[in-house]
């Protein structure tokens, strides 16, 4: 039954970007793969102006006898979706063809070798907290052009092109050197994710000001319930996000964006400081430092036995945590409550984005055959075949229909159909310049532990970002929005 003021899951999945939704970039997710093959010379890359075929069928002109190679990331999406519907449907389409796939979640430490061989996969689901830095590997020319991917017609409808069926983010954030290089795959919601039953049956309410955060942590704290807790081992980026967010939502999107494109001072920003100290002041006053020594796994388990109310994460996490969630947990999200009245965002304001990046390598073996198993991806069977897998939505329009969807995930709608133009953007340094993310990672966990003031945070920081901006060996990226 629909209650007077509630939307319906068809509208909600209609307004949220399988219809056509305003999102962020994509940063990567826990997610990851790799493996050895070959040294055999790699065929050439695909024509990067236009498709390789006149036929709608095969537009890129793979050869139906040439193996695959598929290396995905096994983190909270699995494999599962990749074996049984994306490397199934390739097979459907080229009968007998053989696909090596190989999941990890050591795709850096893996793959890198593999790049400077030469002896690279065809298709990389670049993720996880050993993702690829993708930036050199574009300056070098070892990513495959994805344009004639979004040129080519779609399976669902040949009349249309791909660029047409999916989300305006995933082109947004495709580019890295000016080119078209990276799909992100799925739609993310990135806040804090609490046990909606449990606070029922506490009667507590979700906090909407900071003040109301830390009384709901003085409260949970004379039951010996942290407040909050992140992971400090494989997963301390989901608090630099979540700061982030919150910086964002304090001095508006902006905050984000001179950072990104290496303002100078942007780390000092005000909005910057207010955010850093109010989650330092949360993590010193109901907080734990035990959880600096775990793992995002280890930290999800405590989540689920009710040792901590709110984690910072994406809508991954209800079937990445699915076996291990007991009954009666239900995963939702809570935007980050506003921490001034001044907010430049209101409350309810929520990150929405794209994620989970795959990339194409331009000197594998098989790069036609990497953008069809694209295509495949972005095809209505293919998205939906993930969503039923792995309960998570993807960039493809209307893909999602039918589909049952978890509460969680429902959630996450109901928060982005609320915050409706109040949409925190991703930071998109994270792929830009990853030298600089994984230093600001570390010094969120020296931070958050009192190793370093807030102000050495800033500082440490910023002259990081100097640092980069001042290294003509690197490419600079910039963005308006």
């Amino acid at each position: 039954m629909t209650h007077p003021g509630e939307i319906t899951r068809r509208q909600l999945l209609r307004r949220a970007g399988l219809a056509a939704l305003i999102v962020g970039p994509g940063g990567s997710l826990l997610s990851a793969c790799a493996t050895g093959g070959s040294g055999s010379e790699p065929s050439a890359a695909p024509a990067t102006s236009a498709a390789a075929s006149s036929d709608p069928k095969n537009p890129f002109g793979v050869d139906a006898k040439k193996p695959l190679e598929v290396v995905i990331f096994s983190g909270g999406f699995g494999e599962a979706y990749a074996t049984d519907v994306h490397e199934a449907l390739y097979k459907q389409e080229f009968p007998g063809v053989s696909i090596k796939h190989n999941a990890t979640q050591q795709i850096g430490t893996q793959l890198r070798p593999r790049f400077v061989s030469g002896d690279v996969p065809d298709v990389i689901n670049n993720s996880g907290p050993e993702a690829l830095d993708l930036a050199p590997l574009a300056q070098d020319g070892s990513l495959a052009d994805l344009s004639p991917l979004f040129d080519a017609p779609s399976i669902d409808d040949p009349s249309k092109k791909v660029r047409d069926t999916v989300t305006p983010g995933v082109l947004e954030n495709a580019k890295l050197e000016g080119k078209d290089l990276v799909l992100n795959y799925t739609v993310e919601h990135r806040a804090l994710w609490y046990d909606a039953k449990f606070f029922e049956q506490k009667g507590w309410q979700v906090p909407k000001t900071w003040e109301e955060f830390k009384a709901l942590g003085d409260t949970a704290k004379k039951e010996g319930i942290l407040l909050f807790a992140y992971p400090g081992q494989k997963g301390p980026y989901y608090q630099l996000w979540n700061m982030l967010y919150t910086a964002a939502q304090i001095g508006g999107n902006q905050v984000l964006i001179d950072i990104d494109n290496l303002v100078d001072n942007a780390w000092n920003a005000d909005a910057v400081k207010q955010s850093v100290n109010a989650w330092v002041d949360i993590q010193k006053n109901y907080g734990d430092k035990a959880y600096f020594g775990l793992d995002h796994t280890q930290t999800q388990i405590k989540h689920l036995q009710h040792k901590l109310l709110f984690y910072p994460t994406g809508s991954w996490i209800e079937n990445e945590m699915a076996k291990d969630k007991p009954a009666g947990f239900e995963y939702a999200i809570a935007p980050v409550p506003s921490v001034t009245a001044g907010d430049k965002m209101p409350y309810g304001a929520i990150h929405v984005g794209v994620g989970e990046n795959f990339v194409v390598a331009a000197k594998g073996k098989n790069p036609q055959g990497g953008l069809e198993y694209l295509r495949i991806m972005l095809s209505k069977q293919g998205a939906k075949g993930f969503t039923e897998k792995t309960k998570s939505l993807t960039v493809v329009n209307g893909a999602a229909e039918g589909v049952d969807l978890p509460p969680g995930l429902m959630s996450a709608y109901r928060a982005q159909d609320a915050a409706g133009q109040n949409i925190i953007t991703d930071a998109r340094f994270e792929g830009w310049y990853k030298e600089l993310f994984d230093f600001a990672t570390k010094q969120t966990n020296a931070v958050m532990s009192g190793r370093i003031t807030p102000d050495e945070f800033f500082s440490t920081v910023q002259k990081k970002a100097d640092d980069i901006k001042a290294d003509s060996s690197i490419t600079k990226q910039t963005r308006s929005a």
